[in-house]
């Protein structure tokens, strides 16, 4: 698998990233293990987690297969804070004290004393941006995290946040939700970001799973639309537009005799603004065709018409 620069930053990432958002909660341990070795087999490198995913499960996950068979130096871990739990569920929290704290309880669950990239997790309206800047700044200078960055941030908060560290740790990159299916960062977020040098980590290129197509005829009982916990996840994404530009991704996919997430995938990674695509799926047989996408190249033909029926609105003042 090849690799891509994060931005002008020195960290270089394996162009696929797992995520791990299903692990101990919906993606067994034993599952979780196969995903892995089928990642690192294929040449991946990245993994994608977060404190508050699985209320840690996940990254307890993690740290027990690194205390296996894999070398945490084969891996890198980007991880995520800024989201506190409460008696009425998640809560934005950016604030120095709670991203610290976050991070080495992160640390103590991943069994190391280091992740190659950290994130704020969500943009916090209240916080002082200087304030979560500052936390970011103390992770990098401790040794912590070697690379910092943020997660759904808006366009100006990104480029405010980045114009702050000026002289400190730069923002090296911005996660942000990316698909066939959510094409509203390329209005302002992946132009803010090219312009300050920082490389995009796109999340659920597949469209929260609609991409793969299970969703075009019913509800599999056993998907995420399905699910308790993340059927609200789901649902934005089960409307007529979707049905639309799943059509046309399964046309096209039947002519090139791929599966559909094989060119949802590929189409995201044309873009040479991706430094990496997070795949995550419930078992590694799910992985598998993602995987595989990794290497494929559209024809000019296909990608044109996918860009044709996906493209987002513009208005004033992107477009006058």
């Amino acid at each position: 698998m090849q690799r891509r620069r994060v931005g002008t930053s020195g960290l270089e990432v394996s162009r696929l990233g797992l995520g791990t958002m299903t692990w101990s909660r919906d993606t067994s341990p034993e599952e979780a293990a196969d995903q892995l070795d089928m990642f690192l087999d294929a040449g991946g490198t990245l993994l994608d987690t977060a404190a508050s995913y699985a209320d840690g499960g996940s990254e307890a996950l993690i740290g027990s297969l690194l205390g296996g068979a894999v070398a945490r130096e084969d891996v890198q871990i980007c991880t995520k804070a800024g989201i506190r739990r409460t008696g009425d569920g998640g809560m934005i929290d950016a604030s120095r004290d709670t991203m610290l704290d976050t991070l080495d309880a992160s640390l103590a669950r991943l069994g190391t004393d280091h992740v190659d990239l950290w994130l704020v997790h969500a943009f916090d309206a209240i916080t002082p941006s200087d304030e979560t800047l500052h936390a970011l700044e103390i992770a990098v200078n401790s040794g912590r995290a070697r690379y910092v960055g943020v997660s759904n941030y808006p366009a100006w908060a990104t480029a405010r946040i980045a114009t702050q560290a000026t002289g400190r740790p730069a923002i090296a990159a911005a996660q942000l939700e990316y698909s066939l299916l959510q094409r509203g960062i390329e209005r302002e977020a992946v132009p803010a970001t090219r312009s300050l040098g920082m490389g995009v980590l796109a999340w659920s290129p597949l469209g929260r799973g609609v991409l793969t197509g299970k969703y075009r005829h019913a509800v599999p009982a056993d998907s995420r639309a399905a699910s308790e916990h993340l059927a609200g996840f789901v649902e934005p994404y089960l409307d007529d537009r979707a049905g639309v530009i799943v059509d046309a991704l399964a046309t096209a996919a039947d002519g090139l005799g791929l599966a559909p997430q094989q060119v949802a995938l590929a189409w995201v990674l044309a873009r040479e603004w991706v430094s990496s695509a997070i795949v995550g799926a419930r078992t590694a047989r799910q992985l598998g065709p993602s995987l595989e996408a990794e290497s494929l190249s559209l024809p000019d033909a296909i990608r044109e018409a996918l860009d044709e029926v996906t493209a987002p609105a513009l208005g004033y003042p992107e477009r006058r």
